[in-house]
């Protein structure tokens, strides 16, 4: 017998419909997979170049990345993010601060993060003579704290203790005497720092600017010790150097001033710490600025001020441990930024006759 034909062929364009309605569905489903992720893929504004600040922390993984990208409005969608930069096989993102835009496309943020491009996310620069409340006023412009909190955090008991304990050859009990006026003058280095994490703790930063003093105490013990001078000491005399000193003058025959007038039992006489006592910034100090009474009129007392006026660089730590042999008594800087040293008090009178008063007679 032959089966039943007409009962055959409904089967097969049901099957055939079937068929079709799936492979339809699938090019439905496809495409729009597609463009969902073509859309995903493309730049969050390609219209918006303005630079956003993306800190990646050390040990971060792919879904981290991109919640933070996501975050931040850089990306579209955080899974096709990481779809593709699995797809595209990238690796090694780097930790750091980066700069990236509403207008990358995924591919350019994915080469900017595995590229070592990361820029810091800020980056103080502290120059030389510089004192705390000035090194305050830097810190508060590049970051979130004001100067009054960077102040509190400098002169901090709680803090200065940690330090001590961290660092006992550099922080020790001479700076908490009560005659200091800030613990940690002039153990702030003056160097340019960049720090990559935005949100740096107060603490991190002051550490990362003690370090540097810290190795120099280290490479300069031995001398210190030969000499007799603490590393406060040492310090303190660096700092009247690097106030005195120009471009045009030699920081070692204005240590040898300095030295001489201790040895002579003279006072040092010298005008940065004067204002310095008066908690001033002047370009000249006047007769009745020499009477301020503070333990760091060097005009009032005898010897080096209870600590340093300002921090100081290499060459002024060295040259206070090593200055050179003179006669010398005496100096005064030229409106030309020259040093005149000079043996003698009436030589130097004469010295400021011809270079200062008669320049402000003209």
């Amino acid at each position: 017998m032959f089966a039943d034909q007409s009962k055959k062929k409904p089967r097969k364009n049901k099957l055939k419909l079937w068929i079709a309605v799936v492979a339809l569905l699938f090019i439905v489903i496809a495409g729009g997979l597609s463009f969902y992720v073509k859309s995903a893929l493309e730049p969050v504004d390609q219209n918006n170049k303005k630079a956003i600040n993306v800190y990646i922390k050390e040990g971060s993984s792919l879904s981290k990345i991109a919640a933070k990208l996501k975050e931040q409005h850089l990306i579209k969608n955080e899974k096709v993010f990481i779809f593709y930069a699995k797809f595209k096989h990238a690796s090694r993102f780097q930790a750091g601060n980066f700069q990236l835009n509403q207008a990358m496309e995924p591919t350019e943020i994915i080469d900017k993060l595995t590229n070592a491009s990361n820029v810091p996310a800020f980056k103080l620069v502290i120059p030389e003579g510089k004192q705390l409340s000035q090194i305050a006023e830097i810190i508060a412009k590049q970051t979130n704290y004001s100067e009054q909190e960077v102040m509190k955090k400098l002169d901090s008991k709680q803090f200065i203790s940690k330090l001590k304990h961290k660092y006992p050859n550099l922080i020790t009990g001479e700076i908490l005497t009560k005659k200091v006026k800030h613990p940690l003058e002039g153990y702030l280095y003056p160097a340019t720092y960049p720090f990559h994490d935005p949100n740096t703790t107060l603490e991190t930063i002051i550490e990362t600017m003690i370090k540097p003093t810290a190795h120099l105490a280290d490479k300069y013990k031995s001398q210190m010790k030969h000499k007799k001078l603490s590393v406060h000491k040492t310090l303190t005399m660096a700092s009247l150097i690097e106030e005195e000193a120009t471009e045009k003058v030699d920081r070692h025959k204005i240590s040898s001033v300095f030295y001489n007038r201790l040895r002579k039992k003279m006072p040092l006489q010298t005008d940065p710490t004067v204002l310095y006592a008066m908690g001033k910034h002047k370009s000249r100090v006047v007769y009745k600025d020499l009477k301020v009474d503070s333990p760091y009129n060097t005009y009032k007392n005898a010897g080096i001020p209870p600590g340093p006026i300002s921090n100081a660089g290499e060459t002024a730590w060295e040259a206070a441990l090593n200055p050179d042999k003179t006669e010398y008594i005496y100096f005064l800087a030229k409106k030309n930024g020259e040093v005149v040293f000079t043996k003698t008090f009436k030589e130097h009178s004469k010295a400021k006759e011809k270079y200062i008063t008669n320049n402000q007679n003209h």
